[in-house]
């Protein structure tokens, strides 16, 4: 970090999103630039994984965290970055199946050793197949 003051990151977050957001000024000012620029990376840089893709993962996983903060945020910047109602509506209905699965494999307790066996060999069945 350069050390900025409080205003200046402030400052760059304004200019940048067109406001200051209420809940960074609650972050301690000694935390400020450290939590900016991860934001600034995380949610709106381009990283390995494209934004749309980062963002219907958000909406997936606070699908289940329950967290309406998120779920807003992350369907809004969904949208932003593309995301299409029907995408949005997949990354959800996604998150509704694997939850279910882990929720059905935790009950039943399996094996997780012999799980992980099948999988392999699922996996190299379908490499198999091309």
């Amino acid at each position: 970090m350069t050390g900025r003051s409080r205003s200046e990151v402030e400052s760059e977050i304004k200019e940048t999103l067109g406001l200051v957001p209420h809940f960074f000024s609650r972050i301690p000012d000694g935390l400020m630039e450290y939590e900016w620029e991860i934001f600034k990376k995380i949610e709106l840089g381009e990283t390995l994984i494209p934004n749309k893709y980062k963002e219907l993962i958000g909406i997936a996983l606070h699908s289940e965290t329950k967290c309406r903060y998120c779920t807003l945020f992350h369907t809004e910047a969904a949208k932003l970055f593309g995301a299409t109602d029907e995408e949005i509506q997949e990354a959800v209905h996604y998150a509704k199946n694997s939850l279910g699965w882990s929720a059905y494999l935790n009950g039943i307790q399996e094996d997780y050793d012999d799980f992980a066996e099948e999988l392999g060999q699922i996996k190299d069945y379908l490499a198999s197949k091309g």
